[in-house]
């Protein structure tokens, strides 16, 4: 891949405009084993254009040879010094469970952090229990919700009618890069 951590991993690079298209294509690739096209492609509208014409600075890629494997989409926040925001990850179903999301994460904490940041956020839907299992095993805790799924706080409406999301957050210690 790109080069290596210093904990073995790959080590990612800042995303690009021209990954764009990739990115879309792995989207629509990765989640068609648990969606139908229609919905694969829904859910690459997540993720416009803009957020690699504004926010490539702080996103993350992992790719090798055969080309993008992980990514993460983030930004920090323009409205405030203290909070960062991870949009979305995207991991190749064929590489989940090696350690590339905890890779892409904590690079992107570790920038954050260089930026002065304090905390970072991130929310995904009450049904994904492997997001929220990650997210907890990255030392995130979950917000209050207004009502709970299954034992988890969840904001019903967060994200319009009928999308309901967890949401978590992250205390991070602001240092150099």
């Amino acid at each position: 891949m790109t080069g290596v951590s210093s904990h073995g991993a790959p080590a990612p690079r800042q995303a690009r405009v021209a990954d764009h298209p990739t990115i879309v294509a792995c989207v629509q690739r990765w989640w068609s084993d648990s969606r139908t096209p229609e919905q694969a492609r829904e859910l690459s509208l997540l993720l416009p254009k803009l957020f690699l014409q504004f926010f490539s600075g702080t996103s993350l890629v992992l790719e090798d040879d055969a080309g993008v494997r992980a990514f993460l989409i983030g930004f920090h926040a323009a409205d405030n010094d203290e909070e960062s925001y991870i949009h979305f990850v995207g991991v190749d179903p064929t590489l989940r469970g090696q350690g590339l999301g905890r890779t892409l994460y904590t690079e992107f904490l570790r920038r954050a952090a260089a930026a002065g940041r304090r905390e970072v956020r991130a929310v995904t839907s009450p049904g994904n229990t492997g997001s929220i299992a990650f997210h907890r095993s990255m030392g995130f805790t979950l917000e209050p919700g207004d009502r709970e799924a299954d034992g988890v706080p969840v904001r019903t409406d967060y994200d319009g009618p009928g999308q309901d999301r967890v949401c978590f957050h992250r205390k991070i210690v602001p240092g150099p890069g």
